[in-house]
Protein backbone atom coordinates (compact mmCIF):
# COMPACT_ATOMS: atom_id res chain seq x y z
CA UNK A 1 0.00 0.00 0.00
CA UNK A 2 1.37 3.62 -0.65
CA UNK A 3 0.90 5.79 1.60
CA UNK A 4 0.57 9.50 0.18
CA UNK A 5 1.49 12.16 3.19
CA UNK A 6 -1.66 15.26 2.74
CA UNK A 7 -0.06 18.30 4.31
CA UNK A 8 -1.41 21.36 4.82
CA UNK A 9 -1.74 24.35 7.80
CA UNK A 10 -4.45 26.59 6.67
CA UNK A 11 -7.96 26.76 6.71
CA UNK A 12 -8.31 27.14 2.95
CA UNK A 13 -5.72 24.88 2.75
CA UNK A 14 -8.23 22.17 4.52
CA UNK A 15 -11.21 22.90 2.63
CA UNK A 16 -9.35 22.35 -0.51
CA UNK A 17 -7.53 19.22 0.39
CA UNK A 18 -10.33 17.09 1.73
CA UNK A 19 -11.54 16.19 -1.25
CA UNK A 20 -8.40 15.04 -2.11
CA UNK A 21 -8.23 13.01 0.79
CA UNK A 22 -11.55 11.97 0.22
CA UNK A 23 -10.54 10.74 -3.59
CA UNK A 24 -7.38 8.62 -1.84
CA UNK A 25 -9.08 7.12 0.64
CA UNK A 26 -11.60 5.84 -1.97
CA UNK A 27 -8.35 4.34 -4.09
CA UNK A 28 -7.37 0.78 -3.44
CA UNK A 29 -3.50 0.36 -3.00
CA UNK A 30 -3.40 3.83 -1.69
CA UNK A 31 -3.43 5.21 1.93
CA UNK A 32 -3.48 8.90 2.62
CA UNK A 33 -1.84 10.03 5.54
CA UNK A 34 -2.89 13.72 6.64
CA UNK A 35 -0.54 16.06 8.05
CA UNK A 36 -1.08 19.32 9.70
CA UNK A 37 1.09 21.80 11.05
CA UNK A 38 -1.18 23.93 12.96
CA UNK A 39 -0.12 27.07 10.75
CA UNK A 40 -3.93 28.82 11.24
CA UNK A 41 -4.78 26.43 14.79
CA UNK A 42 -8.30 27.69 15.92
CA UNK A 43 -9.47 27.99 12.44
CA UNK A 44 -7.75 24.84 10.66
CA UNK A 45 -9.51 22.70 13.49
CA UNK A 46 -12.62 24.67 12.39
CA UNK A 47 -12.32 22.62 8.81
CA UNK A 48 -11.16 19.31 10.35
CA UNK A 49 -13.94 19.20 11.93
CA UNK A 50 -16.59 20.04 9.57
CA UNK A 51 -15.13 17.86 6.69
CA UNK A 52 -14.90 14.77 9.58
CA UNK A 53 -10.68 14.93 8.90
CA UNK A 54 -8.52 13.31 11.28
CA UNK A 55 -4.57 14.11 11.30
CA UNK A 56 -2.54 11.45 11.62
CA UNK A 57 0.65 13.77 12.33
CA UNK A 58 0.86 17.66 13.60
CA UNK A 59 3.57 19.44 13.84
CA UNK A 60 2.55 21.85 16.68
CA UNK A 61 5.29 24.64 15.13
CA UNK A 62 3.49 27.85 15.75
CA UNK A 63 4.37 29.89 18.94
CA UNK A 64 3.40 33.59 19.07
CA UNK A 65 5.11 36.65 17.61
CA UNK A 66 7.22 33.71 15.25
CA UNK A 67 8.45 35.14 12.12
CA UNK A 68 8.32 34.00 9.51
CA UNK A 69 12.22 32.68 8.98
CA UNK A 70 11.58 30.84 12.56
CA UNK A 71 8.00 29.59 10.76
CA UNK A 72 10.07 28.07 8.15
CA UNK A 73 13.18 26.91 10.36
CA UNK A 74 10.86 24.44 13.01
CA UNK A 75 8.54 23.39 9.86
CA UNK A 76 11.27 22.06 7.21
CA UNK A 77 13.08 19.72 10.28
CA UNK A 78 10.15 18.35 12.05
CA UNK A 79 8.44 17.61 8.50
CA UNK A 80 11.61 15.78 7.43
CA UNK A 81 11.58 13.68 10.72
CA UNK A 82 7.79 13.37 10.86
CA UNK A 83 7.47 12.35 7.26
CA UNK A 84 10.74 9.60 7.54
CA UNK A 85 8.56 8.60 10.81
CA UNK A 86 5.37 8.19 8.42
CA UNK A 87 7.66 6.26 5.83
CA UNK A 88 5.42 8.22 3.27
CA UNK A 89 6.01 7.36 -0.58
CA UNK A 90 4.90 10.73 -1.67
CA UNK A 91 3.53 14.21 -0.48
CA UNK A 92 1.15 16.48 -1.81
CA UNK A 93 1.01 19.90 -1.05
CA UNK A 94 -1.92 23.05 -1.78
CA UNK A 95 -1.48 26.56 -2.98
CA UNK A 96 0.75 28.91 -1.78
CA UNK A 97 1.56 29.17 2.29
CA UNK A 98 4.71 28.58 4.62
CA UNK A 99 3.80 25.16 4.93
CA UNK A 100 3.46 24.26 1.48
CA UNK A 101 6.50 25.45 0.83
CA UNK A 102 8.28 23.93 4.16
CA UNK A 103 6.75 20.60 4.04
CA UNK A 104 7.68 20.29 0.06
CA UNK A 105 11.23 21.16 0.68
CA UNK A 106 11.38 18.43 3.72
CA UNK A 107 10.40 15.96 1.39
CA UNK A 108 12.60 17.11 -1.72
CA UNK A 109 15.62 16.91 1.06
CA UNK A 110 14.35 13.22 1.82
CA UNK A 111 14.46 12.21 -1.46
CA UNK A 112 10.46 11.61 -1.46
CA UNK A 113 7.95 12.94 -4.35
CA UNK A 114 6.20 16.18 -4.22
CA UNK A 115 2.76 16.68 -5.97
CA UNK A 116 1.27 20.40 -5.68
CA UNK A 117 -1.86 21.02 -5.88
CA UNK A 118 -3.24 24.38 -7.34
CA UNK A 119 0.48 25.07 -9.25
CA UNK A 120 0.86 27.10 -11.77
CA UNK A 121 -0.97 30.23 -10.43
CA UNK A 122 1.14 33.31 -10.89
CA UNK A 123 0.69 37.25 -9.96
CA UNK A 124 3.93 37.40 -11.44
CA UNK A 125 5.19 40.14 -8.73
CA UNK A 126 7.85 38.11 -6.75
CA UNK A 127 6.76 40.27 -3.91
CA UNK A 128 2.64 40.08 -4.49
CA UNK A 129 0.87 38.39 -2.63
CA UNK A 130 4.18 38.67 0.08
CA UNK A 131 4.86 35.59 1.05
CA UNK A 132 2.73 34.05 -1.10
CA UNK A 133 4.40 34.35 -4.39
CA UNK A 134 7.33 33.36 -3.61
CA UNK A 135 6.47 30.31 -1.70
CA UNK A 136 4.16 28.66 -4.47
CA UNK A 137 7.34 29.35 -7.24
CA UNK A 138 9.86 28.09 -5.47
CA UNK A 139 7.67 24.95 -4.39
CA UNK A 140 6.67 24.29 -8.28
CA UNK A 141 10.84 24.69 -8.50
CA UNK A 142 10.92 20.86 -6.49
CA UNK A 143 7.62 19.40 -7.37
CA UNK A 144 7.49 16.02 -9.37
CA UNK A 145 3.88 16.52 -10.10
CA UNK A 146 2.15 19.72 -11.08
CA UNK A 147 -1.40 19.41 -10.85
CA UNK A 148 -2.67 22.81 -11.73
CA UNK A 149 -5.97 24.44 -11.27
CA UNK A 150 -6.44 25.87 -15.04
CA UNK A 151 -4.95 25.61 -18.76
CA UNK A 152 -3.47 28.79 -17.67
CA UNK A 153 -1.88 27.86 -14.41
CA UNK A 154 -0.72 24.94 -16.96
CA UNK A 155 0.89 27.33 -19.57
CA UNK A 156 2.67 29.49 -16.65
CA UNK A 157 4.61 26.10 -15.99
CA UNK A 158 5.25 24.80 -19.37
CA UNK A 159 6.79 28.93 -19.56
CA UNK A 160 8.91 28.09 -16.47
CA UNK A 161 10.37 24.55 -18.41
CA UNK A 162 8.12 22.35 -16.39
CA UNK A 163 7.69 18.94 -18.20
CA UNK A 164 3.88 18.82 -19.63
CA UNK A 165 4.30 14.75 -19.26
CA UNK A 166 4.21 15.36 -15.04
CA UNK A 167 1.41 18.13 -14.61
CA UNK A 168 -2.42 17.38 -14.43
CA UNK A 169 -5.28 20.21 -15.04
CA UNK A 170 -7.22 19.17 -12.06
CA UNK A 171 -9.92 22.33 -11.64
CA UNK A 172 -10.45 23.85 -8.36
CA UNK A 173 -10.96 21.34 -5.83
CA UNK A 174 -12.56 24.13 -3.70
CA UNK A 175 -16.04 23.14 -5.80
CA UNK A 176 -15.50 19.97 -4.84
CA UNK A 177 -15.47 20.46 -1.55
CA UNK A 178 -18.79 22.76 -1.51
CA UNK A 179 -20.35 19.79 -3.31
CA UNK A 180 -19.50 17.53 -0.59
CA UNK A 181 -20.61 19.93 1.73
CA UNK A 182 -23.96 20.59 -0.11
CA UNK A 183 -24.38 17.11 -0.06
CA UNK A 184 -23.88 16.73 3.32
CA UNK A 185 -25.95 19.48 4.20
CA UNK A 186 -29.32 18.78 6.47
CA UNK A 187 -31.81 20.27 4.05
CA UNK A 188 -35.12 21.23 5.45
CA UNK A 189 -38.07 19.02 4.51
CA UNK A 190 -39.61 21.37 2.37
CA UNK A 191 -36.44 21.97 -0.05
CA UNK A 192 -35.70 18.31 0.43
CA UNK A 193 -35.98 16.50 -2.87
CA UNK A 194 -38.64 13.75 -2.51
Amino acid sequence: MKKICVAFGTRPEAVKMAPVIYALQAQAGLEPIVLVSGQHREQLDQMLDIFNLKPDADLDVMTSRQTLAGLMGKIVPTAAQKLKELEVDYVLVHGDTLTTFAVALAAYFEGIPVGHVEAGLRSFKLKEPFPEEANRRMTDVITDIDLPPTSWAKQNLLNEGKDAKNMIVTGNTAVDAVHYLVERAKLPKHLAKE
